[in-house]
Protein backbone atom coordinates (compact mmCIF):
# COMPACT_ATOMS: atom_id res chain seq x y z
CA UNK A 1 0.00 0.00 0.00
CA UNK A 2 2.61 2.26 0.86
CA UNK A 3 4.75 1.38 -1.79
CA UNK A 4 1.54 2.14 -4.40
CA UNK A 5 1.16 5.47 -2.59
CA UNK A 6 4.59 6.30 -3.23
CA UNK A 7 4.84 5.15 -6.78
CA UNK A 8 1.42 7.60 -7.47
CA UNK A 9 3.60 10.47 -6.02
CA UNK A 10 6.49 10.17 -7.68
CA UNK A 11 4.43 10.15 -10.99
CA UNK A 12 2.14 12.84 -10.07
CA UNK A 13 5.76 14.22 -9.50
CA UNK A 14 7.55 13.79 -12.62
CA UNK A 15 4.32 15.10 -14.51
CA UNK A 16 4.12 18.35 -12.87
CA UNK A 17 8.26 18.82 -13.35
CA UNK A 18 8.00 17.45 -17.01
CA UNK A 19 4.75 19.80 -18.40
CA UNK A 20 6.57 22.94 -18.78
CA UNK A 21 4.66 24.80 -16.29
CA UNK A 22 6.24 27.97 -14.57
CA UNK A 23 5.43 31.22 -13.17
CA UNK A 24 4.79 33.86 -15.45
CA UNK A 25 7.85 35.94 -16.64
CA UNK A 26 10.24 33.22 -15.34
CA UNK A 27 10.92 31.68 -18.86
CA UNK A 28 12.46 33.40 -21.31
CA UNK A 29 14.07 33.26 -24.67
CA UNK A 30 16.43 36.24 -23.54
CA UNK A 31 19.52 35.06 -22.72
CA UNK A 32 20.51 36.06 -18.84
CA UNK A 33 23.16 38.44 -19.60
CA UNK A 34 20.60 40.39 -21.23
CA UNK A 35 19.78 43.09 -18.50
CA UNK A 36 19.40 46.32 -20.56
CA UNK A 37 17.15 46.54 -23.93
CA UNK A 38 17.02 49.49 -25.73
CA UNK A 39 13.69 50.47 -27.87
CA UNK A 40 14.08 53.74 -30.43
CA UNK A 41 10.84 55.19 -31.35
CA UNK A 42 9.87 52.92 -33.82
CA UNK A 43 10.23 53.63 -37.67
CA UNK A 44 6.97 53.83 -39.87
CA UNK A 45 6.52 53.78 -43.54
CA UNK A 46 2.84 55.14 -43.28
CA UNK A 47 1.45 58.58 -43.45
CA UNK A 48 -0.56 58.13 -40.35
CA UNK A 49 0.43 60.22 -37.91
CA UNK A 50 2.12 59.30 -34.90
CA UNK A 51 0.70 55.51 -34.96
CA UNK A 52 4.84 54.26 -34.22
CA UNK A 53 4.91 56.80 -30.94
CA UNK A 54 2.14 54.58 -30.04
CA UNK A 55 3.14 51.32 -30.58
CA UNK A 56 7.03 52.10 -29.26
CA UNK A 57 4.62 54.10 -25.72
CA UNK A 58 3.05 50.59 -25.10
CA UNK A 59 5.65 47.75 -25.90
CA UNK A 60 7.76 50.05 -23.36
CA UNK A 61 5.48 50.16 -20.86
CA UNK A 62 4.38 46.17 -21.57
CA UNK A 63 8.73 45.74 -21.52
CA UNK A 64 8.65 47.66 -18.11
CA UNK A 65 5.90 46.16 -16.12
CA UNK A 66 6.66 42.51 -17.52
CA UNK A 67 10.82 42.25 -16.76
CA UNK A 68 13.34 43.29 -14.55
CA UNK A 69 15.25 44.42 -17.16
CA UNK A 70 16.35 48.40 -17.41
CA UNK A 71 14.40 49.73 -20.78
CA UNK A 72 16.22 52.70 -22.48
CA UNK A 73 14.74 54.99 -25.10
CA UNK A 74 18.02 55.53 -27.11
CA UNK A 75 19.28 54.46 -30.20
CA UNK A 76 22.64 54.84 -29.07
CA UNK A 77 24.81 51.58 -30.08
CA UNK A 78 26.30 49.90 -27.39
CA UNK A 79 23.88 51.63 -24.90
CA UNK A 80 22.03 48.56 -24.08
CA UNK A 81 22.46 44.45 -23.75
CA UNK A 82 19.68 44.60 -26.85
CA UNK A 83 17.62 46.59 -29.23
CA UNK A 84 14.13 46.27 -30.22
CA UNK A 85 13.98 47.76 -33.65
CA UNK A 86 10.24 48.06 -35.21
CA UNK A 87 8.68 48.92 -38.38
CA UNK A 88 5.43 50.19 -39.12
CA UNK A 89 4.56 48.52 -42.33
CA UNK A 90 1.39 49.48 -43.22
CA UNK A 91 -1.72 50.55 -41.46
CA UNK A 92 -5.32 50.83 -43.47
CA UNK A 93 -8.57 52.22 -42.47
CA UNK A 94 -11.75 50.60 -44.42
CA UNK A 95 -15.39 51.21 -43.57
CA UNK A 96 -17.29 48.38 -41.92
CA UNK A 97 -20.62 49.83 -42.05
CA UNK A 98 -22.72 52.43 -43.36
CA UNK A 99 -25.79 54.65 -42.39
CA UNK A 100 -28.12 54.24 -44.17
CA UNK A 101 -29.61 57.34 -43.58
CA UNK A 102 -26.88 59.68 -43.98
CA UNK A 103 -24.73 57.17 -46.59
CA UNK A 104 -21.88 58.26 -44.56
CA UNK A 105 -19.26 54.95 -42.95
CA UNK A 106 -20.81 54.49 -38.97
CA UNK A 107 -17.50 52.35 -38.26
CA UNK A 108 -14.52 51.47 -38.90
CA UNK A 109 -11.75 48.72 -39.10
CA UNK A 110 -7.73 49.39 -38.60
CA UNK A 111 -5.54 47.00 -39.79
CA UNK A 112 -2.09 47.57 -38.87
CA UNK A 113 0.95 45.58 -39.96
CA UNK A 114 4.67 45.85 -38.41
CA UNK A 115 7.81 44.27 -38.39
CA UNK A 116 9.93 43.86 -35.08
CA UNK A 117 13.71 42.80 -34.65
CA UNK A 118 15.53 41.78 -31.14
CA UNK A 119 19.38 42.03 -31.52
CA UNK A 120 22.10 41.96 -29.35
CA UNK A 121 24.65 43.88 -28.39
CA UNK A 122 26.67 41.78 -30.69
CA UNK A 123 24.17 41.32 -33.74
CA UNK A 124 22.73 38.04 -33.32
CA UNK A 125 18.76 38.12 -34.17
CA UNK A 126 17.18 37.35 -30.54
CA UNK A 127 13.98 37.65 -32.06
CA UNK A 128 12.22 38.51 -34.88
CA UNK A 129 8.89 38.58 -36.40
CA UNK A 130 8.21 40.80 -40.05
CA UNK A 131 4.65 40.17 -39.89
CA UNK A 132 2.58 41.43 -36.97
CA UNK A 133 -1.10 42.21 -38.13
CA UNK A 134 -3.33 43.80 -35.65
CA UNK A 135 -7.05 44.87 -35.97
CA UNK A 136 -9.27 47.08 -34.28
CA UNK A 137 -12.78 48.30 -34.99
CA UNK A 138 -14.21 51.48 -34.07
CA UNK A 139 -17.30 53.54 -33.92
CA UNK A 140 -17.95 56.76 -35.53
CA UNK A 141 -20.06 59.51 -34.25
CA UNK A 142 -22.89 60.65 -36.35
CA UNK A 143 -24.07 63.26 -34.21
CA UNK A 144 -21.19 65.93 -35.62
CA UNK A 145 -22.57 68.30 -32.87
CA UNK A 146 -20.93 66.27 -30.52
CA UNK A 147 -18.18 64.83 -32.50
CA UNK A 148 -15.51 62.72 -30.85
CA UNK A 149 -12.84 61.61 -33.04
CA UNK A 150 -13.08 57.68 -31.87
CA UNK A 151 -9.58 56.74 -34.52
CA UNK A 152 -6.90 57.76 -31.64
CA UNK A 153 -8.38 55.61 -28.79
CA UNK A 154 -8.86 52.91 -31.67
CA UNK A 155 -5.18 52.81 -32.51
CA UNK A 156 -3.82 53.13 -29.00
CA UNK A 157 -6.03 49.81 -27.65
CA UNK A 158 -4.62 48.17 -30.82
CA UNK A 159 -0.93 49.56 -29.34
CA UNK A 160 -1.74 47.79 -26.15
CA UNK A 161 -2.59 44.15 -27.65
CA UNK A 162 0.31 44.79 -29.92
CA UNK A 163 2.60 45.17 -27.03
CA UNK A 164 1.46 42.52 -24.89
CA UNK A 165 1.38 40.27 -27.67
CA UNK A 166 4.76 41.07 -28.57
CA UNK A 167 6.32 40.93 -25.00
CA UNK A 168 4.33 37.57 -24.42
CA UNK A 169 6.39 36.56 -27.86
CA UNK A 170 9.47 37.50 -26.42
CA UNK A 171 9.61 36.63 -22.92
CA UNK A 172 7.63 33.70 -22.89
CA UNK A 173 9.03 30.07 -23.65
CA UNK A 174 5.57 28.21 -24.86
Amino acid sequence: MLRTAYGIFCALLLGITGCGYHAAGTASHLPPDVTTIAVPIFQTKVENYHTEVALTQAVVRELSNRTRDRILLTDKPGAADATLRGTVLNEVYTPLTYNPQTGQSSSYLIVITASVTLVDRDGKVLFQNSNYIFRQQYQSTADLTSFIQEDSPAVQRLANEFAQTLVSDILDSF
